[in-house]
């Protein structure tokens, strides 16, 4: 085999090196956000609170107060509120709030809730049973809803150091516009427009 035919060959592996880093850099970008997600849910990191199936079987006799708070995104004309804006719980109670959601618009339109407790060191010890969180919610215009959340402090919070002497958690809610959902004005207005290049 000739020096130039080498050369070739070396150049050809190089150039399957690089296309396969820029492919496996393009996978990880998009299993980054799920990833860290999946992360977060079972770390408690960041304030995110645990998702369980059941209720707790333990109850101390230590109370633990919980304070709600909600808020909405801009383009959301929604009014989003706790129905009460603190509760005092035994750790290890489950206890069922309420918020309500209430649409402003003249439209339907369609809203999805992310979430966190603070502080962030109490997030791997706020177990939810029931949520409106991560699902669409769609209301029409004047439409009220309520919305239950189901919850239990996990009683190891008063075992580790750096939670033993939290008092007071804070679950907070934001919704914010989906991402699919369009105001059907705006569709017809964008129908118009793009009739009006042609």
């Amino acid at each position: 085999m000739s020096k130039t035919e080498k050369h070739g060959l070396g150049n050809g592996a190089i150039v399957a090196i690089c296309c396969s880093f820029v492919i496996g850099m393009v996978g990880m970008a998009y299993a980054a956000v799920p990833l860290y997600e999946m992360f977060c849910k079972v770390t408690g990191y960041g304030g995110t609170t645990q998702r369980v199936e059941q209720a707790s079987d333990v109850i101390l006799d230590k109370t633990i107060k919980v304070r709600f708070d909600a808020n909405t995104g801009p383009g959301l004309a929604w009014t989003f509120t706790p129905v009460q804006r603190e509760i005092k719980v035994r750790i290890g109670e489950t206890v069922q709030v309420l918020y309500k959601a209430r649409n402003n618009g003249s439209t339907a339109s369609t809203g999805q809730a992310t979430f966190n407790v603070t502080p962030q060191a109490a997030g791997a010890y706020f177990n939810k049973v029931q949520c409106f969180c991560f699902t669409e919610t769609t209301l029409k215009p004047g439409e009220e809803m309520e919305m239950p959340v189901v919850f239990f402090v996990d009683p190891e919070i008063v075992e580790p150091v750096e939670t033993k002497d939290i008092h007071t958690i804070t679950l907070s809610y934001t919704f914010f516009p989906h991402e699919g959902s369009k105001p059907v004005a705006s569709a017809a207005q964008e129908k118009v427009e793009d009739a009006n290049k042609l």
